[in-house]
């Protein structure tokens, strides 16, 4: 039974194994950043803080990028969709900047387009080899992460700009918490 915590986030299971335990977490920061930016309206997900361009609209749009990238281009050696095949990456904040020209909506079916793509991806993976299966595009060197490198890598993306989340969010409308 999946434990849900007061912000409707899924509890990571306690006793589960590997796969269990590394998705179960993985889900938990996605619904951390979910809740973080939930019920914003425009101007609330253009915020800044101090002098950085961070907004947790640009938030939501880089980690479906980021989503696509690991789970669609590298993990599945598939070619950039849209909106990525279209994008002039000699603007290396293009993700985070162009969000302001995207709406709410835009953005979070942005972003939950994207993470069902993963999980649906990741399902197939583990069913071709586990935590084992080597990503199909590989690095200049010819070497590869394995499917459990690849999401335990997310974790730590999102636990990185959850973090910038929750300085944003609160300096939106006052909302804390971890």
């Amino acid at each position: 039974m999946t434990r849900v915590d007061e912000q409707g986030r899924p509890e990571p299971p306690l006793a589960a194994d590997e796969t269990g335990t590394i998705l179960g977490f993985l889900e938990y920061q996605r619904a951390t950043l979910a809740w973080k930016c939930a019920g914003l309206d425009a101007a609330g997900l253009s915020a800044t803080v101090a002098a950085s361009p961070m907004t947790l609209g640009g938030m939501l749009k880089h980690l479906a990028y980021v989503e696509d990238y690991w789970f669609s281009r590298r993990l599945n050696g598939r070619d950039p969709e849209p909106p990525w095949d279209t994008v002039d990456w000699q603007d290396p904040v293009w993700d985070g900047c162009s969000a302001a020209d995207d709406s709410p909506e835009q953005l979070h079916a942005l972003w939950q387009d994207a993470v069902a793509r993963s999980r649906s991806l990741v399902a197939e993976a583990l069913a071709d080899g586990g935590l084992e299966r080597p990503a199909r595009q590989a690095w200049p060197d010819g070497t590869s992460p394995s499917l459990r490198w690849i999401v335990v890598h997310m974790i730590e993306e999102y636990a990185r700009h959850n973090g910038h989340a929750d300085l944003l969010r609160e300096s939106v409308d006052g909302l804390t918490g971890e």
